[in-house]
């Protein structure tokens, strides 16, 4: 895809998706617009697995929609007016899974060596400070969900250490992961230990970026040959 067709596509595939995250953040914020949150959430996220959609076939292409479904299915279950919060950890544990047999491929072991340990001690401190505020049933499958978590963010900034022909979208992918890491531990402090301020609309933000960016780490011109 030339430079010129890809400001095009951009410039309505991104206005679309930041008023759709607005629309979801206004949604869960203010009261007497929770439809809007319920209508705009999902929409956010179908959209971005269609930007994955449209590029070329391919393994990595693959996984990563399989990571936007199981997503979609979490985001439901964590919106609902019903305490989903397991069904919605586990649909995201599955999209962190397909996640890191994308980011597998390529990845160099001396780069995983350098990455892997930061990310862990990372988690384990997060974990370590959350856990007095973690109900006892809980504490199980959030840290396994962490420990998934954990393994693809640190998958993926290795991965973006890959050659410069690749780097550009390994580096989304890699940024992308990070966010996520970013937004699980704002949704989890606000969660378990909050309420925090401004951490519904922290949480979104980043949450949606950090899809956008694992989404258009599937290159078109590259995706066939994965």
């Amino acid at each position: 895809m030339s430079t010129g067709t890809r400001h095009r596509v951009a410039a309505w595939w991104v206005p679309l998706l930041v008023l759709l995250a607005a629309g979801a953040i206004a949604g869960a914020s203010v009261e007497g617009l929770r439809w809007l949150h319920y209508l705009c959430k999902p929409a956010a996220t179908v959209l971005i697995l269609l930007r994955a959609t449209a590029a070329a076939p391919g393994a990595y292409r693959r996984w990563v929609r399989v990571g936007l479904l199981f997503s979609l299915v979490g985001d439901i279950c964590l919106m609902l007016p019903v305490d989903a919060f397991v069904a919605g950890l586990a649909a995201f544990l599955l999209a962190h899974l397909a996640y890191i047999l994308a980011f597998a491929r390529g990845v160099r072991a001396r780069a995983l060596a350098l990455t892997a340990p930061v990310l862990v001690a990372y988690a384990m401190a997060n974990l370590a400070a959350l856990r007095p505020h973690l109900p006892v049933a809980l504490q199980g499958p959030v840290i396994a969900y962490t420990a998934v978590l954990t393994a693809m963010a640190a998958l993926a900034l290795a991965r973006g250490w890959r050659p410069p022909e690749d780097g550009t979208q390994a580096r989304r992918a890699a940024l992308g992961a990070v966010l996520f890491v970013a937004s699980d531990s704002l949704l989890a402090w606000d969660r378990f230990a909050g309420p925090l301020p401004g951490a519904t609309a922290g949480v979104l933000a980043t949450y949606y970026a950090a899809q956008w960016l694992i989404a258009t780490s599937v290159s078109r011109r590259r995706a066939a040959r994965r």
